[in-house]
């Protein structure tokens, strides 16, 4: 794939996403569909956003349980960006109305206090511990424009972004160095009723897992997780599509939820 073909399925992906336009698998446009390919237009998509003004404040990590994995035939997580423009702070609310089909995953936010460049060894979940500034639950909003997930492809997933409409985050948790993120449950709750529910470690087993296989591969794609950016570790409740006047929270064991207002 050369650098001009890399930079016109970008832009078609912004195009198609703020016409709000439904799923279109851009996997058949391409000679090699690989997962290579795939992060090549994900830069020029960040590359574009960067020329627009946007910055880099996060990234995500998706695909964190074994199944969807499975589902989208591949072996490991796939990451993607998060901008500055798409971070809120909860209570928030979302307009629906702004997407074609808006997920929402109930997820751990890690913020780190160093640069996690690349190293003698790879990072693992004990070298990420001394480097974590603090630990936020958090909503992330997923766009999908009405994808059909029989025909989901890995291509798809990385080269759009892994589908990141935004981040809600909560407060910090003020006991996260204490507290059990394998075990500590979480709690969905939309309109007073609980609707789903998890523990901390179900993405990856850990959050702290998640981050050090994102600063593992960023480094191989020669960029770094950067002091003061979050990374998104994984959902650890069932998606959910809110309808207009949904009240949602999100509950880690004792602590204040995150809170968003749909309409």
């Amino acid at each position: 794939m050369d650098r001009q073909q890399q930079i016109d399925l970008a832009n078609a992906f912004i195009r198609q996403l703020e016409a709000k336009e439904e799923h279109y698998s851009m996997a058949g446009d391409v000679e090699d569909p690989s997962l290579d390919n795939a992060y090549l237009v994900q830069d020029s998509f960040i590359d574009v956003m960067l020329e627009r003004g946007a910055r880099i404040v996060g990234w995500k990590v998706a695909l964190t349980s074994k199944a969807m994995q499975e589902f989208c035939g591949v072996d490991h997580p796939l990451s993607g960006a998060i901008f500055d423009s798409r971070v809120h702070q909860s209570p928030s609310q979302v307009s629906l109305s702004d997407h074609r089909h808006l997920g929402l995953e109930c997820e751990i936010a890690v913020r780190v206090k160093r640069d996690l460049t690349q190293g003698a060894e790879p990072y693992t979940k004990e070298i990420i511990i001394d480097a974590v500034e603090t630990c936020y639950p958090a909503f992330e909003l997923i766009e999908d424009r009405d994808a059909d997930y029989d025909a989901l492809n890995p291509f798809d997933s990385v080269s759009e972004n892994a589908w990141n409409a935004g981040v809600i985050l909560g407060d910090p948790l003020p006991n996260w160095e204490e507290l059990d993120l394998v075990e500590t449950p979480t709690v969905l709750e939309v309109n007073g009723d609980t609707l789903g529910s998890g523990r901390t470690g179900d993405a990856l087993g850990h959050p702290f897992e998640a981050v050090a296989w994102l600063a593992n591969h960023l480094n191989s794609r020669d960029r770094f997780l950067r002091a003061g950016e979050f990374v998104m570790t994984g959902s650890t409740v069932i998606t959910y599509f809110p309808e207009p006047g949904d009240q949602v929270h999100f509950v880690v064991g004792t602590n204040a939820p995150v809170m968003l207002a749909c309409s």
